[in-house]
This record gives structure tokens, sequence and C-alpha cells, in this order.
């Protein structure tokens, strides 16, 4: 049994919480704060893992303190507090770091090649550039490791931050962070993925064109040609499905939609990006859909292939598909192995080869991407800025007259003189004499001069 005077000694002893106890007379002492700064000699008696465990104990309770005090401002040792935003992350970007943001929200993932191309001068400004975003938490990269060694080049996703941000932008609620960080994991074993680095790779090939620092390099910061439209494969859904064209049989969902202007032509164009995993049967069953749809109307199709054996196998069973009928619409075909898809303008160069119902099943001439029949409607371009880049000439969705287009039916679509016949009959002359260019949108002629410099070529990556 302990007596009042054993009792009477332990209360004056410091506990390991930090309460000081009265003296052995039982005079109550004023009860110590944690957060005060304990006796020099009660601290010199206490062994060092003790005292940072207080000092790190008092500290974290003083960012929780409901009234801080007015000297130490918003930020403590660690910077803000939990849970407080960082309203002036969007203006440590600039311009290029806004549309690159834009980007990835749209398309999803994008290479360092592919970022340099659109945006930078060399791919090393990009590294850095990208290295510095990384840090921020504006993007998220990530490498894909083969089973003989080495890794793939860095893929880059839209970060947390950089989804946050973007959401503020738009007036959206932001993603939380859980499902976030389950999308991104998704996205790095993503079965598509490579098909969407392809489609990606291809619209990159046609944006370097536009590349900012090289016109700015090359004094032509005002030009608006090249690619003037990208969409993605969820925005075409949207705009050609959902939007206007759901109550139809037609269930379009191309890999993407484009347009390209030169020398003041404009030709629209779905995209349907082959790697070789579907069957032919497959591909040419996208016909129907195309054909239920006002496609001619929109664009022409083009179908990029991965090798000239495969584009010649895609032409033969084009032609089983459509024995002697004329689909409606524009279709041309491109190999991707080609030395001339690599080596001049890519996708933008003579690599594009007409199909036509009673053509053959080779191609004896390539045409440029410029060349091909101009389809699709009149629309004003708008003002570039980094929430939109690179849609200057896409169309508003709440704009009455494409719902008038995709809804109303359709007449087959006026081929230029020769059309129809074998590739060799159609000269320059033809595919640049359309019966339907008075209503398709022109470059305005200063942009177009005949003596204006070319642009810098930019070399296509397969």
């Amino acid at each position: 049994m302990v007596d009042g005077a054993d009792r009477a000694v332990g209360r004056g002893v410091v506990g390991a919480d930090g309460l000081a106890f009265g003296s052995a007379s039982g005079s109550a002492q004023p009860r110590r704060s944690e957060s005060a700064t304990p006796p020099a000699e009660a601290t010199a008696n206490k062994p060092a893992g003790q005292r940072w465990y207080r000092r790190e104990r008092a500290e974290g309770r003083l960012g929780s303190d409901p009234h801080p005090s007015t000297h130490r401002g918003r930020a403590g040792r660690g910077g803000r507090r939990a849970g407080e935003p960082d309203a002036g992350l969007w203006f440590r970007l600039v311009d290029r770091d806004r549309r690159l943001l834009v980007l990835l929200a749209e398309h999803k993932v994008l290479t360092t090649n592919q970022i340099a191309a659109i945006e930078f001068l060399s791919v090393r400004r990009a590294q850095d550039r990208l290295r510095h975003l990384r840090e921020l938490g504006m993007v998220f990269a990530f490498r894909e490791s083969y089973l003989r060694g080495g890794t793939s080049q860095t893929r880059f996703a839209l970060g947390y931050l950089g989804a946050r941000v973007i959401a503020a932008q738009r007036a959206e609620k932001p993603p939380s962070p859980k499902a976030y960080t389950e999308s991104l994991e998704r996205l790095a074993l993503w079965p598509k993925l490579d098909h969407q680095l392809g489609v990606n790779d291809f619209f990159c090939a046609l944006a370097a064109r536009r590349n900012p620092a090289r016109l700015r390099e090359a004094g032509r910061s005002d030009e608006v040609s090249g690619l003037t439209q990208w969409w993605s494969e969820h925005r075409c859904t949207e705009f050609f499905w959902k939007y206007l064209g759901g109550g139809r049989d037609a269930r379009l969902r191309p890999d993407g939609y484009g347009c390209w202007e030169e020398h003041g032509r404009t030709v629209r164009f779905f995209l349907e990006h082959d790697t070789g995993t579907e069957s032919l049967a497959k591909v040419t069953n996208k016909l129907d859909d195309y054909a239920a749809f006002p496609t001619g109307a929109f664009g022409v199709l083009l179908f990029s292939v991965h090798s000239a054996r495969r584009e010649h196998a895609l032409r033969v069973a084009l032609r089983r598909a459509l024995p002697g009928g004329d689909p409606g619409f524009v279709i041309a075909t491109a190999a991707r192995d080609g030395n001339t898809f690599r080596n001049t303008d890519g996708p933008a160069g003579p690599v594009w080869g007409l199909w036509t119902p009673a053509g053959g099943d080779s191609v004896p001439r390539r045409h440029r991407l410029a060349e091909l029949p101009q389809r699709g409607p009149s629309v004003a371009h708008r003002a570039s800025n980094a929430s939109q880049p690179l849609n200057e000439a896409a169309f508003d969705s709440n704009d009455r007259e494409m719902s008038r287009l995709i809804n109303t039916p359709q007449p087959e679509p006026a081929h230029p003189a020769g059309y129809g016949d074998d590739d060799d009959d159609l000269d320059d002359m033809t595919l640049y004499d359309d019966t339907d260019d008075d209503d398709v949108y022109r470059v305005p002629t200063d942009l177009a001069r005949p003596g204006a410099k070319r642009p810098l070529r930019t070399r296509w990556a397969a």
C-alpha cells in the first residue's frame, strides 16, 4: 500500500507527457502548456529522441491552431497549410505550358518527341521544361520497360494538379485524388496506349508545321496555315454521335478529326489509324457507319496503315466491300513504312493514294494532303488562345448549321471531273478544281502568297 507521502513525491516528478505536478508539500503549480518551452534542467535530463518527439509534437500542433499568430502569416515551416490551395500556380505557367496542359487533357498522352515537335526548338529544351512541370505536379511521366532491356520514350499525361488547374479554368468539378490516381494507373496499362500514341503521332507531325517557337524564329508568328483543327476520338464521339447524331443509326467513332490548310486550300478529314491488330473485315465494316452518316459534308476519310502490304490488302478489301459502288465520300490511303512518309512532310506530303471504285488495288500516284478533294463546311477562324490550341477552324457544337448538316440527308458529293477513273487521270488541275470550292473556307491570300517562305521540314517518326 502506498501512503500519502509517496503519492506526494510522485506528483513532484515531471512526466514523459510534459505535465509538471506540485511539490511534496502538495501545493499545486500552474499546469505547463505542451507548446511552452520546458525548464532548461528538465530538457537537459531528457534523452535526445524524447526532446525531438516533444518538439515535433508541439510544432505539429501549431499548424492546427484555430487562432494563428499574425506574424507567422499563411506559411509555416512547410509552406502552405494542408488543404490550402495554391492560387498562384496557374500564373507560374507560360502560354506554352497552358497549351500543353490542354492538349494532354484532350488527347491523354504525348511523348517527349511529340511535345518537342509542336512546342519547342529542341528535345533538350522540352526535357528541361517537362522536368520542371513534373516537379510542380502539372504532368505525370511514365515509361514502359522492355523484356529484352531498356525502356520506351517517356510518356506524359496530365498530373493531378494539372487536372485541377484545367478543371478550375473550365469551371468544372475537379477529380478526387484517388479516382485520378486510378485513371493514371489504367492509362499506363491501357491496351490501346500504342494506338493512341500512333494517332497523336500523326497529328503532332502535322502540328509541327505550326510550332510557335519555330514560327517566331522564322519571323512568321502570324501564320495560320497548317493544322487548324484537332479533335480526339472522345470529342468526335460527343459531337458526331452523342450530341448531334445520337438518334441516327450511324455510330461514327473516328480516331480523330482534323482540318489541314495549305496554299489557300482547306481539307477536312476523318482519320482511321490502323496498326494491323484488327481484321480487314472489321476495318471495312466501319464504312457502313460512314455511309449512313453525311461524311462527305464534313470531310474525306483517311486510312493510315502501318505497311505497304497492309495498304494493298486494305484496298482489295475495300473493292470487295464496295463492289462497283460509290461510297458517297472520298477515301484515301497511306502506308507509314515508306521513306517518303518519313523523310518529307510526313502525312502532309505526297503519300496519299485516292481509292476509287473503278481504280486498281495498287496506287500509281500519290498526292499531298492539301491536294485531296476539299470537303467540309466553311467556318470562320476563331482567335488563337491557350485554352483551345490547334482549333482555330473548329466549329461550335451549338451551331445550328452543323446540326442541320448532320441531321439532314445529304446529296452525293459532286466529284471533280475525272474522279472515279484511274488515278493516272487525276492531274493537278483536276484536284484543284473541285466543284464545291466556293463553299469551302479559304486561307487569306496574304498567308498563302506565292513568294512566302516554306516552313521548316520536320521529320515524321513512324
